[in-house]
């Protein structure tokens, strides 16, 4: 029986995880899935070791909150190497960790593939190095990307983004609009504010200052916030209420329909930039860490840009807003300024380009082909 083990520590992460075991069993319906991850992977059909999608950390300095418990979870997953013997690990984002794990698994002699591998491009080399040492397969979801993880001579397959296939909204958009109550020229905004509790803590209370300001010029104007699986509803409810009167409907998931349903978005930096830009809705991209953390981040990272679809477009499509300038008034300022109707239509139409530069669909089977021929499996059919 091949064996997989598979490290997720994110809900971005669980998400990749569970849509890549989906694909494995359905390409090798033997092969037997276990490893790191969260609620999306277990469903999935992934035997879960360990869940850390409840601690999962945004920067340098609040990462060393969690040292400890990485440590931990470190020795057990290679306890479990040594007792399973898998044919392949397959590492998804969480560098901080899975940069070790990786390093681990090749000491044990088990090929090691990093499917939403460390961001190079803008980080520097260093890593890329690291994993071209460890034999890493590189499955590339940029162009970009396979591009930087070539130049540093590590095996690379270009599999595409699996967003393609996976952003699509329950309905035509009249129809979804409907669902939120909205009739058909009041503006409708989504607000986005990450899925950890630092972004929350962190983002949450200047987008509804936000909210508020936009609501002195637009006062038909309604909002709607959609919950990560990683939050719970009822916490930012509650922290809705306590900002006072305004009209945001608060949502457990639906968040391609929220998307969809809107005129402009304001959105926690990170994938959900990229989910809006492929939905074509013109938004906000804003980010706020510890003082610490982005000092060290603006000295390592070699990138001109923050947001996913302005570092794919290699120019500003959608505005950006980092720390001192997360403040509800510059945030209004930009929502507004989306809201114009030339304005509006102008960033449509370099949204949609984003989606043509990230070339066709069939990510996720690709990437689980890739993952089933480094471990040394025949996929089901296959003579």
């Amino acid at each position: 029986m091949t064996r997989i083990m598979i490290s997720a520590g994110e809900a971005s992460g669980d998400l990749h995880g569970a849509d890549l075991a989906r694909a494995l069993l359905e390409q090798a319906p033997g092969v037997s899935l276990f490893g790191m991850g969260g609620p999306l992977m277990r469903e999935a059909g992934v035997e879960l070791l360990f869940n850390p999608t409840s601690m999962s950390t945004v920067g340098f300095v609040e990462a060393l909150r969690s040292v400890n418990v990485l440590r931990r979870v470190l020795a057990r997953l290679g306890q479990a190497m040594d007792e399973r013997r898998p044919d392949a690990l397959v590492c998804i984002d969480f560098p901080g960790f899975n940069m070790r794990l990786a390093a681990l698994a090749h000491s044990k002699g088990i090929p090691v593939l990093y499917y939403f591998s460390p961001t190079v491009w803008a980080w520097g080399k260093g890593r890329a190095d690291k994993l071209a040492q460890l034999d890493v397969t590189i499955l590339a979801v940029f162009p970009f990307e396979a591009e930087a993880y070539r130049q540093a001579g590590c095996r690379v397959e270009f599999v595409g983004h699996p967003l393609l296939d996976r952003v699509r909204p329950s309905g035509d958009r009249e129809t979804v609009r409907r669902t939120f109550s909205v009739s058909g020229e009041q503006p409708l905004i989504a607000i986005l504010p990450g899925s950890r509790e630092q972004e929350l803590d962190h983002l949450l209370s200047p987008m509804l200052a936000a909210a508020r300001l936009v609501l002195e010029h637009k006062p038909q104007a309604r909002f709607v916030l959609p919950v990560a699986h990683t939050l719970r509803a009822q916490d930012v409810s509650m922290f809705v209420r306590e900002a006072g009167d305004l009209p945001v409907q608060v949502l457990e998931g639906r968040t391609y329909d929220a998307l969809y349903a809107s005129d402009a978005a304001i959105i926690s930096m990170g994938t959900a930039t990229l989910e809006a830009a492929l939905l074509g809705v013109p938004h906000v991209a804003c980010y706020r860490v510890s003082g610490a953390t982005y000092q060290l981040a603006r000295f390592l990272v070699k990138v001109p840009y923050v947001a996913l679809p302005n570092i794919i477009m290699g120019r500003e499509v959608i505005p950006e807003l980092l720390q001192s300038r997360v403040t509800g008034e510059n945030l209004a300022r930009e929502l507004l300024a989306l809201l114009d109707p030339a304005r509006q239509a102008a960033v449509r139409v370099e949204l949609s380009q984003v989606r043509a530069r990230l070339g066709e669909g069939g990510a996720v089977a690709r990437a689980a082909a890739a993952v089933l021929a480094r471990a040394g499996a025949r996929p089901a059919g296959s003579g």
